[in-house]
Protein backbone atom coordinates (compact mmCIF):
# COMPACT_ATOMS: atom_id res chain seq x y z
CA UNK A 1 0.00 0.00 0.00
CA UNK A 2 2.51 2.38 0.80
CA UNK A 3 4.43 2.24 -2.25
CA UNK A 4 1.53 1.93 -4.14
CA UNK A 5 0.76 5.57 -2.54
CA UNK A 6 4.26 6.15 -3.12
CA UNK A 7 4.49 5.62 -6.88
CA UNK A 8 0.56 7.35 -7.09
CA UNK A 9 1.99 10.90 -5.32
CA UNK A 10 5.71 10.86 -6.06
CA UNK A 11 8.28 12.30 -3.35
CA UNK A 12 7.93 15.36 -2.68
CA UNK A 13 10.60 17.75 -3.19
CA UNK A 14 11.85 20.52 -0.81
CA UNK A 15 11.47 23.89 -1.56
CA UNK A 16 13.97 25.78 -2.77
CA UNK A 17 14.10 29.73 -1.08
CA UNK A 18 15.12 32.17 -4.30
CA UNK A 19 16.61 35.37 -3.58
CA UNK A 20 18.06 38.04 -5.88
CA UNK A 21 21.39 39.01 -4.85
CA UNK A 22 19.66 42.99 -4.87
CA UNK A 23 17.09 42.13 -2.79
CA UNK A 24 19.81 40.65 0.29
CA UNK A 25 20.64 43.24 2.46
CA UNK A 26 16.24 44.25 2.70
CA UNK A 27 15.72 40.62 3.58
CA UNK A 28 18.31 40.38 6.35
CA UNK A 29 16.79 43.51 7.78
CA UNK A 30 13.40 41.85 7.58
CA UNK A 31 14.83 39.05 9.78
CA UNK A 32 16.60 41.05 12.05
CA UNK A 33 13.95 43.05 12.74
CA UNK A 34 11.67 39.54 13.37
CA UNK A 35 14.78 37.79 15.28
CA UNK A 36 14.82 41.16 17.31
CA UNK A 37 10.52 41.24 17.63
CA UNK A 38 10.85 37.47 18.78
CA UNK A 39 13.19 38.36 21.34
CA UNK A 40 11.63 40.73 23.01
CA UNK A 41 8.08 38.96 22.99
CA UNK A 42 9.79 35.89 24.46
CA UNK A 43 12.05 38.10 27.28
CA UNK A 44 9.66 40.52 27.77
CA UNK A 45 7.38 38.26 30.59
CA UNK A 46 10.30 36.74 32.25
CA UNK A 47 12.26 39.86 32.70
CA UNK A 48 8.84 40.77 34.73
CA UNK A 49 9.56 37.41 36.16
CA UNK A 50 12.99 38.22 37.28
CA UNK A 51 12.20 42.04 38.66
CA UNK A 52 9.73 40.13 40.86
CA UNK A 53 11.83 37.15 41.89
CA UNK A 54 14.21 39.99 43.08
CA UNK A 55 11.65 42.16 44.98
CA UNK A 56 10.45 38.62 46.67
CA UNK A 57 13.96 37.90 47.58
CA UNK A 58 14.46 41.68 48.81
CA UNK A 59 11.61 40.42 51.37
CA UNK A 60 12.86 37.36 52.02
CA UNK A 61 16.15 38.88 53.53
CA UNK A 62 14.50 41.22 55.47
CA UNK A 63 13.01 38.41 56.74
CA UNK A 64 16.10 36.80 57.70
CA UNK A 65 16.94 40.05 59.16
CA UNK A 66 14.32 40.01 61.44
CA UNK A 67 14.56 36.28 62.26
CA UNK A 68 14.75 35.00 65.57
CA UNK A 69 18.11 32.74 66.65
CA UNK A 70 16.92 29.19 68.12
CA UNK A 71 18.14 29.86 71.80
CA UNK A 72 19.24 25.68 71.70
CA UNK A 73 22.07 26.51 69.06
CA UNK A 74 25.33 26.54 70.56
CA UNK A 75 26.20 30.17 71.87
CA UNK A 76 29.88 29.99 70.00
CA UNK A 77 27.65 29.93 66.67
CA UNK A 78 24.94 32.08 67.76
CA UNK A 79 27.76 34.99 68.03
CA UNK A 80 29.57 33.63 64.91
CA UNK A 81 25.34 34.16 63.15
CA UNK A 82 25.28 37.42 65.12
CA UNK A 83 28.22 39.09 63.00
CA UNK A 84 27.34 37.28 60.15
CA UNK A 85 23.76 38.04 59.62
CA UNK A 86 24.04 42.00 59.05
CA UNK A 87 26.66 41.21 56.72
CA UNK A 88 24.51 39.29 55.08
CA UNK A 89 21.73 41.08 54.95
CA UNK A 90 23.90 44.23 53.42
CA UNK A 91 25.40 42.36 50.39
CA UNK A 92 22.28 40.66 49.80
CA UNK A 93 20.43 43.71 49.65
CA UNK A 94 23.39 45.98 47.64
CA UNK A 95 22.82 43.27 45.09
CA UNK A 96 18.88 43.07 44.99
CA UNK A 97 18.82 47.00 45.14
CA UNK A 98 20.88 47.78 41.52
CA UNK A 99 18.22 48.49 38.93
CA UNK A 100 18.11 46.31 36.14
CA UNK A 101 17.97 48.19 32.51
CA UNK A 102 15.33 48.00 29.88
CA UNK A 103 17.05 46.08 26.91
CA UNK A 104 16.96 43.01 27.20
CA UNK A 105 20.50 42.42 25.63
CA UNK A 106 21.83 45.17 28.65
CA UNK A 107 19.36 43.08 31.54
CA UNK A 108 20.63 39.94 30.88
CA UNK A 109 24.49 40.49 31.83
CA UNK A 110 23.13 42.61 35.01
CA UNK A 111 20.60 40.18 35.98
CA UNK A 112 23.08 37.20 35.52
CA UNK A 113 26.03 39.71 38.04
CA UNK A 114 22.78 40.20 40.37
CA UNK A 115 22.40 36.14 40.69
CA UNK A 116 26.44 35.92 41.11
CA UNK A 117 26.36 38.46 44.32
CA UNK A 118 23.61 36.71 45.72
CA UNK A 119 25.26 33.00 45.51
CA UNK A 120 28.28 34.89 46.21
CA UNK A 121 26.62 35.99 49.47
CA UNK A 122 25.03 32.52 50.59
CA UNK A 123 28.23 30.98 50.19
CA UNK A 124 30.11 33.62 52.12
CA UNK A 125 28.51 35.40 55.14
CA UNK A 126 25.59 33.05 54.35
CA UNK A 127 27.18 29.76 55.11
CA UNK A 128 27.21 30.75 58.88
CA UNK A 129 23.54 31.32 59.20
CA UNK A 130 22.53 27.79 57.98
CA UNK A 131 22.55 26.17 60.82
CA UNK A 132 21.06 29.39 63.16
CA UNK A 133 18.46 29.77 60.16
CA UNK A 134 17.91 26.91 58.30
CA UNK A 135 14.14 27.96 57.11
CA UNK A 136 14.85 31.16 56.37
CA UNK A 137 18.44 30.22 54.57
CA UNK A 138 16.13 27.79 52.30
CA UNK A 139 13.48 30.23 51.34
CA UNK A 140 16.70 33.02 50.12
CA UNK A 141 18.32 29.38 48.18
CA UNK A 142 14.89 29.35 46.73
CA UNK A 143 14.60 32.48 45.72
CA UNK A 144 17.98 32.97 44.54
CA UNK A 145 16.93 29.77 42.22
CA UNK A 146 13.58 31.38 41.13
CA UNK A 147 15.73 33.73 39.59
CA UNK A 148 18.16 31.36 38.00
CA UNK A 149 15.40 29.80 36.38
CA UNK A 150 14.03 32.76 34.71
CA UNK A 151 17.41 34.08 33.49
CA UNK A 152 18.28 30.40 31.90
CA UNK A 153 14.91 31.30 29.88
CA UNK A 154 16.79 34.28 29.10
CA UNK A 155 19.93 32.43 28.17
CA UNK A 156 17.66 30.41 25.54
CA UNK A 157 16.42 33.24 24.00
CA UNK A 158 19.27 35.31 23.74
CA UNK A 159 21.35 32.03 22.37
CA UNK A 160 18.67 31.81 19.49
CA UNK A 161 18.87 35.78 18.81
CA UNK A 162 22.56 36.20 18.80
CA UNK A 163 23.01 32.74 16.81
CA UNK A 164 20.51 34.54 14.14
CA UNK A 165 22.37 38.27 14.42
CA UNK A 166 25.52 36.28 13.86
CA UNK A 167 24.53 34.61 10.76
CA UNK A 168 22.65 38.16 9.44
CA UNK A 169 26.01 40.35 10.37
CA UNK A 170 28.23 37.64 8.34
CA UNK A 171 25.74 37.17 5.26
CA UNK A 172 25.35 41.12 5.65
CA UNK A 173 30.01 41.07 5.76
CA UNK A 174 29.84 38.84 2.92
CA UNK A 175 27.03 40.91 0.71
CA UNK A 176 29.03 44.06 1.26
CA UNK A 177 32.26 42.16 0.33
CA UNK A 178 30.42 41.10 -3.04
CA UNK A 179 29.44 44.72 -3.67
CA UNK A 180 32.67 46.25 -3.04
CA UNK A 181 34.10 43.69 -5.52
CA UNK A 182 31.66 44.52 -7.92
CA UNK A 183 32.21 48.37 -7.38
CA UNK A 184 36.31 47.74 -7.60
CA UNK A 185 35.98 45.60 -10.61
CA UNK A 186 33.66 48.37 -11.82
CA UNK A 187 36.11 50.97 -11.41
CA UNK A 188 39.30 48.65 -12.68
CA UNK A 189 37.15 48.09 -15.98
CA UNK A 190 36.20 52.30 -16.17
CA UNK A 191 40.52 52.47 -15.72
CA UNK A 192 40.86 49.73 -17.99
CA UNK A 193 39.04 51.14 -21.18
CA UNK A 194 40.72 54.47 -20.32
CA UNK A 195 43.90 53.58 -20.54
CA UNK A 196 42.73 51.14 -23.70
CA UNK A 197 41.64 54.59 -25.57
CA UNK A 198 45.16 56.43 -24.70
CA UNK A 199 47.28 53.17 -26.08
CA UNK A 200 45.02 53.49 -29.25
CA UNK A 201 45.55 56.96 -29.33
CA UNK A 202 49.35 57.05 -28.61
CA UNK A 203 49.81 53.95 -31.01
CA UNK A 204 48.27 55.95 -33.99
CA UNK A 205 50.28 59.30 -33.24
CA UNK A 206 53.49 57.13 -33.07
CA UNK A 207 52.20 55.55 -36.59
CA UNK A 208 51.54 59.32 -37.89
CA UNK A 209 55.10 60.18 -36.96
CA UNK A 210 56.92 57.56 -38.23
CA UNK A 211 54.91 57.97 -41.44
CA UNK A 212 55.97 61.86 -41.44
CA UNK A 213 59.98 61.09 -40.31
CA UNK A 214 59.50 58.50 -43.37
CA UNK A 215 58.84 61.08 -45.59
CA UNK A 216 61.42 63.70 -45.22
CA UNK A 217 64.38 62.46 -47.39
CA UNK A 218 61.92 62.90 -50.35
CA UNK A 219 61.30 66.52 -48.99
CA UNK A 220 62.57 69.46 -51.22
CA UNK A 221 64.39 71.20 -48.36
CA UNK A 222 66.80 68.00 -47.41
CA UNK A 223 68.78 69.12 -50.11
CA UNK A 224 69.79 72.30 -48.13
CA UNK A 225 70.06 70.55 -45.25
CA UNK A 226 72.67 68.70 -46.72
CA UNK A 227 74.46 71.32 -47.68
CA UNK A 228 74.60 72.16 -44.07
CA UNK A 229 75.59 68.95 -42.57
CA UNK A 230 78.73 69.23 -45.66
CA UNK A 231 79.59 72.76 -44.14
CA UNK A 232 79.29 71.44 -40.46
CA UNK A 233 81.44 68.11 -41.70
CA UNK A 234 84.13 70.83 -43.01
CA UNK A 235 84.41 73.48 -39.74
CA UNK A 236 84.41 70.48 -37.34
CA UNK A 237 87.48 68.59 -39.23
CA UNK A 238 89.63 72.32 -39.54
CA UNK A 239 88.66 72.55 -36.07
CA UNK A 240 89.88 68.89 -35.06
CA UNK A 241 93.29 69.09 -36.99
CA UNK A 242 93.94 72.46 -34.97
CA UNK A 243 93.34 70.82 -31.89
CA UNK A 244 95.42 68.02 -32.30
CA UNK A 245 98.40 70.83 -33.76
CA UNK A 246 97.90 72.94 -30.71
CA UNK A 247 97.68 69.61 -28.17
CA UNK A 248 100.68 68.81 -29.47
CA UNK A 249 102.39 71.83 -28.82
CA UNK A 250 101.00 72.14 -25.61
CA UNK A 251 101.52 69.21 -24.57
CA UNK A 252 105.26 68.93 -25.56
CA UNK A 253 106.14 72.42 -23.19
CA UNK A 254 103.88 71.08 -20.26
CA UNK A 255 105.92 67.90 -19.83
CA UNK A 256 109.30 69.99 -19.64
CA UNK A 257 107.15 73.21 -17.26
CA UNK A 258 106.03 69.41 -15.20
CA UNK A 259 109.70 68.99 -14.92
CA UNK A 260 111.11 72.45 -13.78
CA UNK A 261 108.15 72.70 -11.40
CA UNK A 262 108.96 69.48 -9.34
CA UNK A 263 112.59 70.93 -9.56
CA UNK A 264 111.20 74.39 -7.91
CA UNK A 265 109.28 72.68 -5.60
CA UNK A 266 112.11 70.41 -4.27
CA UNK A 267 114.28 73.81 -4.36
CA UNK A 268 111.30 75.61 -2.38
CA UNK A 269 111.41 78.28 -4.96
CA UNK A 270 107.32 78.89 -4.42
CA UNK A 271 106.97 81.89 -6.38
CA UNK A 272 108.39 79.63 -9.39
CA UNK A 273 106.25 76.73 -8.36
CA UNK A 274 103.22 78.95 -8.63
CA UNK A 275 104.47 80.25 -12.42
CA UNK A 276 104.82 77.39 -14.10
CA UNK A 277 101.42 75.70 -12.19
CA UNK A 278 99.40 78.78 -14.11
CA UNK A 279 101.14 77.76 -17.11
CA UNK A 280 100.82 74.40 -17.12
CA UNK A 281 97.02 75.14 -16.37
CA UNK A 282 96.40 76.97 -19.29
CA UNK A 283 98.05 74.88 -21.28
CA UNK A 284 95.76 71.99 -20.45
CA UNK A 285 92.74 73.42 -19.87
CA UNK A 286 89.74 72.17 -22.41
CA UNK A 287 88.96 75.78 -22.98
CA UNK A 288 90.59 77.78 -25.74
CA UNK A 289 92.91 80.09 -23.03
CA UNK A 290 92.96 83.92 -24.11
CA UNK A 291 96.03 84.54 -25.97
CA UNK A 292 96.53 87.10 -23.28
CA UNK A 293 96.86 85.75 -20.60
CA UNK A 294 98.72 82.57 -22.01
CA UNK A 295 101.27 84.88 -23.73
CA UNK A 296 101.92 87.01 -20.04
CA UNK A 297 101.95 82.98 -18.21
CA UNK A 298 104.91 82.21 -21.22
CA UNK A 299 106.93 84.90 -21.04
CA UNK A 300 106.69 84.30 -17.08
CA UNK A 301 107.54 80.21 -16.87
CA UNK A 302 109.86 80.16 -20.29
CA UNK A 303 112.92 81.87 -18.71
CA UNK A 304 112.57 79.91 -15.68
CA UNK A 305 112.52 76.32 -17.78
CA UNK A 306 115.44 77.90 -19.87
CA UNK A 307 117.64 78.58 -16.58
CA UNK A 308 117.08 75.04 -15.32
CA UNK A 309 118.18 73.44 -18.90
CA UNK A 310 120.86 76.12 -19.08
CA UNK A 311 122.27 74.27 -15.41
CA UNK A 312 121.37 70.74 -17.22
CA UNK A 313 118.46 70.65 -14.15
CA UNK A 314 116.48 69.41 -16.71
CA UNK A 315 117.37 67.29 -20.01
CA UNK A 316 115.44 67.93 -23.10
CA UNK A 317 114.46 63.99 -24.49
CA UNK A 318 113.18 64.33 -27.96
CA UNK A 319 113.70 67.21 -31.11
CA UNK A 320 110.37 68.28 -30.43
CA UNK A 321 111.23 69.58 -26.80
CA UNK A 322 114.08 71.22 -28.23
CA UNK A 323 112.57 72.86 -31.17
CA UNK A 324 110.26 74.37 -28.51
CA UNK A 325 113.14 75.74 -26.29
CA UNK A 326 115.52 76.46 -28.66
CA UNK A 327 113.36 79.57 -28.99
CA UNK A 328 110.52 80.07 -26.24
CA UNK A 329 109.89 83.70 -28.61
CA UNK A 330 108.79 81.63 -31.55
CA UNK A 331 107.18 79.21 -29.37
CA UNK A 332 105.05 81.50 -27.62
CA UNK A 333 103.83 83.14 -30.94
CA UNK A 334 103.07 79.94 -32.59
CA UNK A 335 101.09 78.32 -29.71
CA UNK A 336 98.88 81.98 -29.13
CA UNK A 337 98.34 82.13 -32.75
CA UNK A 338 97.46 78.43 -32.53
CA UNK A 339 94.62 79.10 -29.95
CA UNK A 340 93.46 82.43 -31.66
CA UNK A 341 92.88 80.33 -35.06
CA UNK A 342 91.32 77.33 -32.51
CA UNK A 343 89.09 80.38 -31.06
CA UNK A 344 87.96 81.25 -34.83
CA UNK A 345 87.38 77.68 -35.69
CA UNK A 346 85.14 76.69 -32.50
CA UNK A 347 83.25 79.66 -33.22
CA UNK A 348 82.86 78.62 -37.17
CA UNK A 349 81.86 75.25 -35.93
CA UNK A 350 79.36 76.64 -33.66
CA UNK A 351 77.89 79.02 -36.21
CA UNK A 352 77.66 75.99 -38.64
CA UNK A 353 75.90 73.64 -36.20
CA UNK A 354 73.25 76.38 -35.52
CA UNK A 355 72.30 76.89 -38.98
CA UNK A 356 72.22 73.52 -39.39
CA UNK A 357 69.66 72.53 -36.37
CA UNK A 358 68.00 76.15 -36.97
CA UNK A 359 66.42 74.97 -40.49
CA UNK A 360 62.81 74.30 -40.24
CA UNK A 361 62.95 70.60 -41.60
CA UNK A 362 65.27 69.75 -38.71
CA UNK A 363 63.46 71.35 -35.93
CA UNK A 364 60.47 69.04 -36.96
CA UNK A 365 61.85 66.24 -37.02
CA UNK A 366 63.82 66.62 -33.87
CA UNK A 367 60.56 67.82 -32.63
CA UNK A 368 58.59 64.58 -33.93
CA UNK A 369 61.89 62.49 -32.57
CA UNK A 370 61.27 63.81 -29.14
CA UNK A 371 57.79 63.07 -29.19
CA UNK A 372 58.14 59.58 -30.50
CA UNK A 373 60.51 59.05 -27.77
CA UNK A 374 57.86 60.30 -25.10
CA UNK A 375 55.13 58.73 -26.35
CA UNK A 376 56.49 54.70 -26.89
CA UNK A 377 57.94 56.08 -22.77
CA UNK A 378 53.90 56.56 -21.73
CA UNK A 379 53.05 53.75 -23.80
CA UNK A 380 55.20 51.18 -22.21
CA UNK A 381 53.55 52.52 -18.30
CA UNK A 382 50.09 52.16 -19.78
CA UNK A 383 50.86 48.28 -21.49
CA UNK A 384 52.50 47.77 -18.05
CA UNK A 385 49.43 49.11 -16.21
CA UNK A 386 47.20 47.41 -18.06
CA UNK A 387 49.05 43.96 -17.51
CA UNK A 388 48.74 44.42 -13.77
CA UNK A 389 45.24 45.57 -13.82
CA UNK A 390 44.58 42.42 -15.71
CA UNK A 391 46.28 40.31 -12.89
CA UNK A 392 44.36 41.94 -9.93
CA UNK A 393 40.92 41.70 -11.74
CA UNK A 394 41.87 38.02 -12.63
CA UNK A 395 42.79 37.60 -8.81
CA UNK A 396 39.74 39.34 -7.31
CA UNK A 397 37.19 37.10 -9.78
CA UNK A 398 38.78 34.51 -7.80
CA UNK A 399 37.13 35.41 -4.95
CA UNK A 400 33.88 35.85 -6.23
CA UNK A 401 32.28 32.17 -6.10
CA UNK A 402 33.73 31.51 -2.45
CA UNK A 403 32.02 34.71 -1.41
CA UNK A 404 28.77 33.68 -3.37
CA UNK A 405 28.77 30.25 -1.68
CA UNK A 406 29.59 31.43 1.58
CA UNK A 407 26.91 33.57 1.86
CA UNK A 408 24.33 31.60 0.23
CA UNK A 409 25.33 28.45 2.99
CA UNK A 410 24.72 31.76 5.72
CA UNK A 411 21.21 31.84 4.14
CA UNK A 412 20.39 28.40 3.87
CA UNK A 413 21.12 28.33 7.84
CA UNK A 414 18.74 30.94 8.63
CA UNK A 415 15.92 29.73 6.36
CA UNK A 416 16.39 25.85 7.09
CA UNK A 417 16.66 24.75 3.70
CA UNK A 418 18.13 24.95 -0.08
CA UNK A 419 18.53 28.72 -1.08
CA UNK A 420 19.25 29.75 -4.74
CA UNK A 421 20.52 33.62 -5.11
CA UNK A 422 19.78 35.21 -7.88
CA UNK A 423 22.82 37.28 -9.42
CA UNK A 424 21.28 40.58 -11.09
CA UNK A 425 25.09 41.53 -11.38
CA UNK A 426 27.28 40.32 -14.53
CA UNK A 427 30.44 40.91 -13.01
CA UNK A 428 29.43 38.41 -9.20
CA UNK A 429 28.58 35.66 -11.67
Amino acid sequence: MHNFLSKLFGKKEPEIFSLSMGAVPAWLNEREKAARSALLSETGETQKKIKDAILNLQQITNTVAQAEQNEVIHPKLRSIAKNSLPQFVRAMNASLAKELPGDVEEFYPAAVECLKSCLNSTKGQGRYLQAVFPEEMKAVKSGIDAIGREINEITKSLGRYRKEKNLIDSALALHTALQDISGDIRKAEDKDNRIALRITEMTDRIAGIEKELAAFPADERAAEVTVLKTALLDAENRRDAAIRTNAALSMTASHVFRKAEKIAARQKRLSEVSILRNVMELLSDHRVPDTGDLAAALAAACPVAERMIAAEEITLKNKEERAVFSDTKLFSTDICASCANLGLLEESCGIAEEKMISHPLLVRVHSLEREKTQLETMLGKDNQARVELKEWLLKTQEKIPDLNEELTKKIGEMVGGGVQLQIDDQRLA
